[in-house]
């Protein structure tokens, strides 16, 4: 971000030209989509599965520039990024209750794992050291118009999907033993909801980075929870909150000069402080 004190011209300017647009729309749209698929996540109370999954996905983007630099093989970092992430999420759909240790200590785990690999094979390429410092911590600026198009592809194939099933999704998260006496797939709208969930962590993650993914899959969602009590009006408010919050920390870090993941969980975080202001001040519709 630039040193000197930012102006509205100079963001005009670079949205005309391209260089902030991309970021701020592909902010946008993860805010927005992860905001309402952070819902289910949150209602499941399963948040930290975001967290591994995301790491799984920077992980995966790792993996992909140290085969890249060191065996030579042209691997797509996006493709290397869902393929992690699904992975990861495939086994947080078996039946861990199974185990002898919690749900929650296979994603500490999990976490930690995805975490270390990720640093370990970061260490071991130079070239793409900032590249993979950005992926990590959430600093990244610009936007590579692939990972956009990417976002904007899963985000609304994600978003059909849900749309499409939304009943039967909601009716298996709230009374699964009715579902099933309904006839409905259970396990399989399960399994389809974090297989999104998982997709779109995934490319999101690597365009910008694993702090803003996760913030946008709890924050938001938190939030609208906290706000309303029909799923209706809380899956809007955690969309709107998540995209303004992709967008909105974009123009923060720009005026602030400040790392852009940084800023757009910062201010995911601001607005869930709002609403839980105003939730104790007014009673909930």
């Amino acid at each position: 971000m630039p040193h000197s004190v930012a102006t509205w011209a100079e963001l005009v300017e670079g949205w005309q030209l391209g260089i902030y647009r991309d970021p701020i729309v592909c902010g946008l749209v993860a805010g927005l989509a992860l905001g309402y698929l952070g819902v289910f996540v949150v209602l499941r109370r399963m948040v930290f599965i975001t967290a591994a999954v995301s790491q799984a996905a920077g992980m995966g983007v790792a993996l992909a520039f140290f085969v890249q630099i060191h065996l030579g093989l042209g691997v797509s970092p996006v493709i290397s990024a869902i393929g992690m992430a699904l992975l990861f999420t495939l086994v947080f759909s078996l039946p861990l209750e199974r185990l002898p240790v919690s749900r929650e200590a296979v994603l500490g785990v999990a976490y930690i794992a995805a975490w270390s690999s990720s640093v370990m094979l970061g260490d071991r390429i130079s070239q793409e050291a900032h590249d993979i410092s950005s992926i990590l911590f959430g600093t990244a600026v610009l936007v590579r118009s692939e990972d956009l198009y990417a976002v904007l592809a899963v985000s609304f194939g994600a978003l059909l999907f849900h749309g499409i099933a939304h009943r039967g999704i909601a009716f298996a998260l709230f009374d699964p033993e009715g579902a099933r006496v309904q006839r409905l797939p259970v396990r399989l709208l399960d399994l389809a909801s974090w297989v999104c969930i998982a997709l779109v962590v995934s490319v999101a993650t690597r365009a910008l980075g694993v702090l803003p993914v996760f913030a946008f899959a709890v924050l938001p969602a938190t939030a609208g929870l906290l706000a309303f009590g029909r799923l209706r009006w809380v899956l809007l408010t955690a969309s709107a909150l998540g995209a303004l919050a992709g967008a909105g920390g974009y123009v923060v870090a720009f005026f602030l000069s400040l790392p852009v993941g940084a800023c757009q969980a910062a201010v995911a975080a601001a607005l869930l402080a709002a609403i839980w202001l105003a939730r104790s001040l007014v009673p909930r519709a």
